[in-house]
């Protein structure tokens, strides 16, 4: 693919120095530099693929494109509605301004066939943050709906900050040339990296900090694409009174589910709030316009949540550009995940190529079958075969192949933190440094483990009796006793047994629960048996050379033990008193009598 260059000095729009080209992929750079905003003044028919609702619903209630005739087609908006658009357009003699996502092109499509208007030759299409083609591709079915189409308009282009270049060979059929902005001045941000083994820890540790430093209160801005997580950090940092959500709708009601109301599916400054949680729906193309510079925190815990996984490339740089009058620190709390495969791209290559050949080939046996029974069964193999998520109707899906390239080569990289931060070296846009290295004796692998109900119970009881032999020298740190909190909503049994009888009663009686138990009544009984209360209790009732009644020696042990509300490890008899003196046999006033010879307590 050719290469072209735009210089760029720093205040100046992309409209100053360009007008967008049929055939382009434009690697802006820069995100705010109005390549959109240019494409909807365009003097030219537009359809724009906005590839999320919330840019939709911004740039058309922005007052600037008040006379600009934009229509967003999104979920809500009916074919019927398209063609009474394009009516009245046509008849005043506007020009056509279309904003919509990709499940919903077939509705501007099926409009101009109902006119018989040719939208191919008569609209310039533009694809916007053309990075969530690949991005998103392994989780929206539909995301790239329109690009067959793409490449019938006669005057076509994509644009993003940060392009994932497309393997597919129409670009070069069509001699598509990539135009990267290049500023002529340093646009790169300071990123503090906090890596961590446990990322709640961590915020409770890095939130103050960030706090500390500002000269004003001032929002604190969260991306994590998890609405699980951000309802759990929320309630354990104490903040969900001063906290908002920006998400999906389905996630907004999930949250308004387990109680949470100010959960939102579209951006609006009425809903700020000092904590503001944002998922992947709102890391492209909107603008958030605020009074002030946020500090941004981007959390990645890869044990529970992998889908929080931020690429430095692309996610970093597009949640930091939503905020167009700029940020005031940036953050990563970050775990990382040794058990990821490190991966290369030639070794992806070479995975490629024999899926497709082990596809291709079991494909042959199954056009060659000769009856349905062994149709049916090659049919089931090649239905289960890795290649098979890289074709879409028979065909070769390049989209879900850059996909899935690169979330292998992302993923890889969050298997330690030198991988992560060579990551983050191949981007200009950050000065990424590590800034704090948090680690703690519960963190999230720990938990996971213990968490994860397929462990059995007997491995992961082993780990957790660890983790609190690891604590036992620092009892009194609070953060100590918030572990152990946590250890014990797990298994409350073998917390209980390990503050009980400890790691070695345990570990000789193999983790038996029957015997952990019996061991941890005995204890109990020796310590409440051997206190100063019985000890008295025993001291005035039976004195050493005298002889005792059975009757009498039972009744009074059955008193003490329900006096001190103690359970016997065995049923009470007069020969319980064995336990805590040296008898013998004699008979006392006619009746038979135990005498006591010395004290064993």
């Amino acid at each position: 693919m050719d290469k072209k260059n735009l210089l760029i000095n720093k205040g100046q729009r992309l409209s100053d120095i360009y007008t967008i080209e049929p055939n382009t992929i434009l690697c802006k750079t820069l995100t705010g530099l109005g390549a959109t905003y240019s494409e909807i003044k365009a003097k030219r028919h537009s359809i724009v693929i906005e590839l999320n609702q919330p840019p939709i619903v911004g740039k058309c209630n922005d007052p600037k494109h008040k006379k600009d005739n934009l229509f967003g087609v999104m979920q809500k908006i009916t074919v019927d509605n398209v063609i009474e658009y394009l009516e009245d357009t046509v008849a005043n003699g506007k020009l056509i301004k279309i904003l919509c996502t990709p499940e919903s092109f077939y509705k501007v499509k099926q409009a101009f066939e109902y006119l018989e208007l040719n939208m191919h030759t008569m609209c310039f299409m533009l694809l916007d943050e053309c990075h969530k083609l690949v991005k998103d591709n392994d989780y929206r079915e539909d995301i790239t709906l329109p690009i067959d189409d793409f490449f019938h308009f006669d005057e076509k282009a994509m644009v993003s900050a940060t392009p994932i270049i497309p393997s597919d060979p129409r670009f070069e059929e069509q001699g598509f040339t990539l135009v990267e902005v290049k500023p002529e001045y340093d646009y790169s941000k300071a990123m503090n990296i906090v890596h961590t083994n446990n990322v709640l820890e961590a915020l409770k540790v890095t939130m103050p900090k960030i706090q500390q430093a500002q000269e004003e209160p001032r929002s604190i801005c969260f991306f994590i694409n998890s609405t699980d997580m951000i309802h759990q950090l929320m309630n354990k940092l104490n903040i969900i009174e001063d906290s908002a959500v920006f998400c999906s709708t389905k996630s907004m009601d999930k949250l308004k589910r387990n109680g949470f109301n100010r959960a939102y599916d579209n951006w609006n400054d009425k809903h700020k709030k000092p904590y503001m949680f944002f998922t992947s729906r709102f890391y492209s193309a909107l603008d958030i316009e605020l009074n002030e510079k946020p500090d941004i925190v981007f959390v990645t815990e890869p044990y529970f949540a992998e889908y929080t996984i931020i690429d430095p490339c692309t996610d970093a740089v597009q949640a930091i550009g939503r905020f167009r009058r700029g940020v005031s620190t940036i953050h990563h709390i970050v775990n990382t995940n040794e058990s990821y495969p490190m991966r290369t791209k030639s070794g992806i290559v070479e995975y490629l190529k024999a899926s497709r050949d082990a596809y291709m080939t079991v494909k042959r046996i199954y056009d060659c079958a000769t009856s349905l029974e062994t149709r049916n069964a090659f049919k089931a193999a090649l239905d289960v075969l890795p290649f098979n998520r890289m074709l879409k109707n028979g065909k070769i899906d390049y989209f879900a192949i850059d996909n899935y390239m690169d979330e292998a080569l992302v993923k890889s990289s969050y298997n330690n933190i030198d991988l992560l931060m060579s990551l983050y070296g191949k981007t200009s846009h950050f000065r990424a440094e590590i800034s704090d290295s948090l680690f703690y004796p519960l963190g999230d692998k720990e938990r996971l483990t213990l968490e994860n109900k397929n462990t059995p119970i007997k491995e992961s009881r082993k780990k957790l009796v660890e983790i609190l032999e690891s604590l036992k020298n620092d009892m009194d740190s609070p953060i100590i006793q918030t572990h152990i909190r946590e250890l014990r909503k797990l298994d409350p049994f073998i917390v209980e047994a390990y503050e009980t009888v400890g790691k070695e009663v345990i570990e000789i009686n193999n983790y038996s629960p029957k015997k952990i138990k019996e061991a941890m009544i005995l204890k109990r009984y020796r310590e409440k048996t051997t206190g100063i209360e019985f000890v008295l209790l025993l001291k005035n009732s039976f004195q050493a050379g005298k002889c005792y009644t059975l009757k009498y020696i039972k009744d009074e042990l059955v008193k003490f033990y329900k006096m001190l509300d103690i359970s016997p490890k065995d049923a009470v008899t007069a020969q319980t008193i064995r336990e805590f003196f040296q008898v013998e046999c004699c008979k006392y006033k006619g009746q038979k009598a135990l005498r006591l010879i010395e004290s064993l307590i």
